[in-house]
């Protein structure tokens, strides 16, 4: 440890002449966007297959693995005439509290269906605590371009089995069909 001769409230102020004249490291945040790393734990997504079925079976192991008890499930179950997923089950009730949530990803590593993932998004704060609280239609991801809002009947295989094991090839053929029906289409 270097001994100063200078008396406390005078190297203090030596302290502050020192960074007076430095740079300042300004970010102009609500105007520029700061760009985040890939692997930034951000805002839950509840993502679909291609047909747009939800990928969320209803299993409640995302729930379970929260150490801040953030996130609530609740399944429901699918029929030949309202199927949300590929599965039996789907998330009927999904919620999570960001007031709890701890942003660990532990969520993400108890999914079995690759469902939650979290993305790079982090302005999820407001100012009114009820807000924070966001359901699934919020988490949900958007539809894209080929995809139907569920329920519907699977489009990508006759079982659960067909978009969980087989799911790469079939999404090329459900691709392929599915340009082909809209040049058909354009026609």
């Amino acid at each position: 440890m270097a001994k100063s001769y200078l008396p406390g409230p005078l190297q203090g102020f030596g302290l502050t002449f020192a960074t007076m004249f430095r740079k300042r490291a300004n970010l102009k945040y609500p105007e520029v966007k700061v760009d985040v790393q890939p692997r930034y734990h951000g805002r839950h997504v509840l993502n679909r297959h291609p047909d747009g079925l939800e990928k969320c079976v209803g299993c409640e192991l995302c729930a379970w693995a929260c150490p801040a008890d953030a996130i609530y499930v609740e399944g429901g179950d699918n029929t030949d005439e309202r199927r949300f997923s590929p599965g039996e089950r789907y998330g009927k009730v999904y919620q999570i509290n960001y007031l709890r949530c701890i942003g660990c990803g532990l969520c993400i590593e108890a999914c079995p269906t690759r469902s939650l993932t979290m993305s790079n998004d982090y302005e999820i704060a407001d100012d009114n605590r009820q807000d924070l609280i966001w359901t699934k239609e919020d988490l949900l991801a958007p539809l894209l371009p080929g995809m139907e809002q569920p329920p519907h009947p699977m489009r990508l295989g006759d079982s659960e089995k067909d978009y969980y094991v087989n799911g790469p090839q079939l999404l090329r053929e459900f691709e392929s069909g599915a340009s082909r029906i809209e040049e058909e289409s354009a026609k």
